[in-house]
């Protein structure tokens, strides 16, 4: 990485400049000192491990002078001593260079996740239900919280489309690289000749916007109330309860009906747009970025093809890293960091080499 010790020295700096500010406490509002208190302690673990690796730096050149010593025993200690450093030194630094890699702020946020039945008619909706399936037993194993906020079933157990929000520990950092299209090639339960057919859902996974994070003002809202509908349409109840939420000035729509009281439609479905108009503004960013993007798994981006689930020869496909496991009923079953961590540690490497080219 060039200028890397200048770059450590730089940080250093911050941290100190920061904490001398915050000794005084004087002529800043309580946000400001909120956000400085959150900025000195997100670079409080940095600024240590750049401390001892600047005392390991020190401490091989003490032992480097005591290589030119004329007592052979002091040389020898030292020489042992200088190993041992210079193993140290390049674990720390492995690690500083690791801490150097921008955070993505939303990775300590809880997701909205959207999974929508595609080309395969009902083999699409009962995929549909299968990745659903697969996202809960995964929020069971990290002891997260699923909650249904909108789902709509075919007559077959498939699903048409469900919105869920997964709340728990860093479930956004996990689940990021989850957007796109999922494939899956099976033989359907009515093909009478045995034929695999290809079928496709799209995975949606945004970050859930709290109010702090997006401002929503009520003149940029078109408010509408209707009867909720059930499967062919007909009504389901009595009193114009579903709600349709549309933002003016980014033209999204949400509909919310599962719930009985227009009231907690109304809240659902501005859970739901305030995650989405983060994620647009997410995804404009980065376009914005358009270099940094092609370094990057996670674009985002709906449209592409991430994963192929082939049940006649029992394999999950990654297309992103070229991963390929034969445990589709494994992954199934909930154990998707078999894929996850692969995908978390190819970002990090990625972006690690774009540090070290800067």
């Amino acid at each position: 990485m060039k200028d890397f010790n200048q770059k450590l020295e730089t940080i250093l700096e911050k941290h100190k400049d920061i904490e001398s500010k915050l000794s005084t406490q004087d002529n800043f509002d309580t946000e400001k000192l909120v956000k400085m208190n959150k900025e000195y302690s997100d670079l409080m673990p940095l600024a240590n491990s750049i401390k001892e690796y600047q005392n390991y730096l020190k401490e091989i050149n003490n032992l480097k002078d005591l290589l030119n010593d004329n007592n052979s025993s002091i040389k020898e200690m030292a020489e042992i001593e200088l190993k041992e450093c210079n193993t140290k030194i390049k674990l720390l630094e492995n690690d500083l260079i690791k801490l150097l890699i921008p955070k993505d702020e939303n990775d300590n946020k809880n997701s909205i996740l959207e999974i929508r039945a595609g080309t395969g008619g009902d083999e699409a909706s009962l995929f549909v239900a299968d990745l659903f399936s697969m996202y809960q037993k995964y929020s069971d194993l990290n002891k997260w919280k699923c909650e249904i906020l909108s789902i709509s079933e075919t007559g077959l157990n498939g699903i048409k489309e469900v919105i869920c929000n997964i709340s728990g520990n860093n479930v956004f950092s996990k689940l990021k690289f989850e957007s796109g299209v999922h494939r899956v090639q099976r033989i359907p339960l009515t093909e009478t000749s045995g034929r695999v057919h290809t079928s496709a859902a799209t995975v949606a996974v945004l970050p859930e916007a709290e109010e702090i994070d997006i401002n929503i003002e009520e003149k940029d809202l078109r408010i509408d109330v209707f009867r909720s509908s059930g499967p062919g349409g007909q009504s389901v109840n009595t009193t114009d309860s579903a709600v349709r939420i549309t933002h003016i000035p980014t033209g999204i729509v949400v509909s919310q009906q599962d719930e009985k009281s227009q009231h907690k439609n109304k809240a659902k479905a501005l859970k739901i747009l305030r995650s989405r108009i983060l994620d647009k503004e997410i995804q404009d960013k980065q376009k914005e970025r358009a270099e940094n993007r092609k370094m990057q798994v996670g674009s985002g981006d709906r449209s592409e093809r991430i994963r192929t689930y082939n049940f006649p020869q029992g394999r999950v496909s990654d297309h992103r890293i070229n991963l390929t496991l034969y445990k589709l009923n494994e992954i199934l079953a909930g154990e998707l960091d078999d894929i996850i961590k692969p995908l978390i540690t190819f970002d990090e490497t990625k972006k690690i080499a774009e540090l070290n080219n800067e």
